[in-house]
């Protein structure tokens, strides 16, 4: 039987919450602490990049309508998940995510590995009307989408911001900012812009080439999530090991 006299402490609620304060403060310095230690807590994976200009911008639209509140992009380590939609997702896949989008809550499909799965005309009649292509959809229409015009006036400060937590976007990338959204999007003098960013998709995403609007920015994103990375070419450990 321990001789602690811990009855003061049960006594005074102050005193055991000060107690508790401090044990949980140590515990977590103690979780925290190691990882400024070392130069980075994830294994970088071959074909991961930053984002295109006009990915990026289309990853803004997405969270600026709380697309993530109802899709996850977090493919679990469970074999139902994984025969579902691809390979569990690695943490590589989100180094340059600002703010990450990962997430167990789902209204509708995981988005992870939706890139490639289906055409551009299918994103622009599924956010124009869900309904068209999946009857049982409750999700609302995005169909302004497609009448707004994108802004991208502000990328190079944008490209600069996300440089600044850790986002490697080069002098070359910030300056031509603005020229890879428009090759991106009509899909001409694009060899510059598959340089600094492989596997982008580029063409019209939106059936309007002549006007870039914020439907063809979110659908690049779209076309992009899960394509980076060659499962097939990487050996990756498998969860618990």
């Amino acid at each position: 039987m321990s001789r602690f006299n811990h009855g003061p402490i049960e006594r005074s609620s102050l005193l055991l919450l000060l107690l508790t304060m401090i044990v949980i403060s140590i515990g977590g310095l103690v979780e925290i602490v190691p990882l400024f230690k070392v130069e980075t807590t994830i294994t970088p994976v071959k074909g991961v990049r930053p984002y295109s200009p006009l990915e990026q911008l289309g990853r803004n639209i997405y969270t600026r309508e709380g697309c993530y509140v109802c899709h996850s992009q977090m493919v679990r380590p469970f074999r139902d998940e994984v025969d579902r939609y691809g390979h569990y997702s690695i943490a590589a896949e989100s180094m340059y995510d600002h703010p990450f989008l990962w997430g167990s809550k789902r209204t509708g499909p995981d988005l992870a590995r939706v890139g490639g799965r289906y055409s551009n005309a299918w994103h622009v009649a599924h956010l124009e009307n869900p309904r068209s292509v999946v009857p049982e959809s409750i999700m609302p229409s995005y169909a302004f989408l497609r009448n707004k015009d994108l802004v991208t006036s502000d990328i190079r400060d944008h490209l600069m911001a996300l440089r600044g937590v850790g986002v490697p976007y080069s002098d070359e990338m910030v300056r031509d900012a603005e020229a890879d959204i428009k090759a991106q999007a009509a899909g001409e003098g694009t060899d510059a812009l598959l340089v600094r960013y492989p596997k982008a998709k580029v063409g019209d995403f939106d059936g309007q080439p002549d006007r870039l609007t914020e439907m063809d920015a979110l659908i690049a994103y779209l076309q992009v999530l899960g394509t980076m990375v060659d499962f097939g070419d990487v050996r990756l450990e498998q969860p618990g090991q």
